[in-house]
């Protein structure tokens, strides 16, 4: 066996292994992410480039446990909430989380519209998001959860034209690395309130319940409910390599706006639609159409996401079947709120919802949501009546504590800006 082929048979056999961790990693980069960090670039060139160095480990390690939990338990967090904790603290997460959740679906159907408006001109934004978001629906329906991850995880690579784009344009390499690894912190309103908006999307609490219920969803595919070393093994791999994406496509998303918009004294983006359309004239017509091919990819990935999250959270919580490997037959009300929560995504256009609006509420939600769903998911790892002798260990309580205070600092900024300097 020559060299080649064994390079080869080892791509293979890690692209194999790769599942929930690769699909909640790459998701975290939706189209509302993606229009925040388009938004940080523009503004402030490359100076929110480090944040990504350190939301890697940050993201790696709240996956993981939240993997674990999945793992061990074999229940989503909803139902490990529900079972091992006051009524109170589990109707307070679903207050929080499910019209965010919701609100995010909105937005990122709505901004998938503008990428497909963008790409087909002919068609109404509000025909080309009705179009995805049944096509979507269709899929979840027809697919088996094992069929859809992979589909899912195919659809993953479609992101990856975000690291094609900056180098449409001549780049300067010292002053990447420079920004890449120098902290630069502005105390002002608007730099605080960039660097929140990052935070928050990149940490999203949606990603908790998916991941969680994904590796419940992947075990029972596989037929697999053994909890070895190499159980644990392959899903820190996966893990490691999701989190890993979702922090490349954000630092690729940040040079490209941070490069060519802001050197080009472009410095507002309101939407994803205006940077695709800023792109344009500076890079040429290549980075428009990968920038709108992108943005459609991770829609394609986060609406299932975040639908069957909400429908997760609600359907456990109240005992009734869930679960992408299910039928429709079987699971009857899981599938009726993914239809709903996409259908209310949808109907944004008609409410006359704007997506921006949408997308700033979400992040205040989303920054209150994270500390609170953080201190839980720490609790629960070092809960042995729970997780026995797979609790956290001192580096993975250390980063959630880091994640934690970050997140809650992130609610302080946002309360006070939005108190004392509206």
């Amino acid at each position: 066996m020559n060299k080649q082929q064994t390079i080869a048979q080892r791509l293979k056999q890690f692209w194999n292994a790769l599942g929930p961790g690769l699909i909640t990693g790459a998701s975290d980069d939706d189209p509302s992410a993606i229009t925040t960090f388009s938004q940080a670039g523009a503004r402030y060139g490359l100076a929110t480039l480090w944040m990504a160095i350190i939301a890697y480990p940050i993201l790696a390690v709240l996956q993981e446990m939240c993997a674990r939990i999945g793992i061990v338990t074999g229940k989503g967090l909803t139902t490990v909430i529900k079972t091992h904790y006051p009524r109170w603290i589990l109707f307070v997460l679903i207050a929080l989380s499910c019209p965010a959740f919701l609100l995010n679906i909105g937005a990122d159907v709505a901004v998938m519209g503008e990428a497909g408006n963008l790409l087909f001109p002919a068609l109404p934004p509000l025909y080309c998001s009705i179009f995805f978001a049944v096509l979507l629906f269709i899929l979840m329906l027809l697919l088996p959860y094992k069929k859809l991850a992979a589909v899912m995880k195919y659809v993953c690579l479609s992101l990856l034209v975000y690291m094609i784009v900056p180098f449409l344009t001549h780049q300067y390499p010292s002053a990447i690395l420079h920004h890449s690894l120098v902290p630069a912190f502005h105390f002002n309103k608007d730099f605080l309130l960039v660097v929140t908006g990052i935070t928050g999307a990149i940490i999203s609490p949606y990603l908790f319940f998916w991941q969680t219920s994904s590796e419940v969803e992947a075990m029972a595919a596989a037929g697999n409910e053994k909890k070895n070393k190499l159980t644990f093994l392959i899903m820190r791999k996966d893990i490691l390599a999701g989190a890993f994406f979702a922090v490349l496509i954000m630092y690729f998303i940040i040079l490209t706006t941070g490069t060519i918009l802001h050197n080009n004294s472009i410095f507002t983006i309101n939407s994803i639609k205006d940077a695709a359309i800023a792109l344009k004239p500076l890079a040429g017509n290549l980075s428009y159409v990968l920038f709108s091919v992108g943005i459609i990819g991770t829609g394609f990935l986060i609406i299932p996401v975040l639908s069957s999250s909400v429908s997760y959270i609600l359907t456990e919580a109240f005992n009734r079947q869930s679960g992408l490997n299910k039928s429709p037959g079987e699971a009857r009300a899981f599938y009726v709120i993914i239809a709903i929560a996409m259908g209310l995504g949808v109907a944004m256009h008609w409410l006359h919802i704007s997506a921006v609006k949408a997308l700033l509420i979400t992040t205040i939600l989303y920054g209150i949501t994270a500390p609170f769903l953080i201190a839980i998911i720490l609790h629960i790892c070092n809960n042995k009546k729970i997780m026995g002798k797979f609790c956290n260990r001192r580096f993975s309580n250390i980063t959630g504590l880091i994640a934690l205070v970050l997140m809650f600092s992130t609610v302080l900024v946002l309360c006070y800006f939005l108190l004392f300097k509206a």
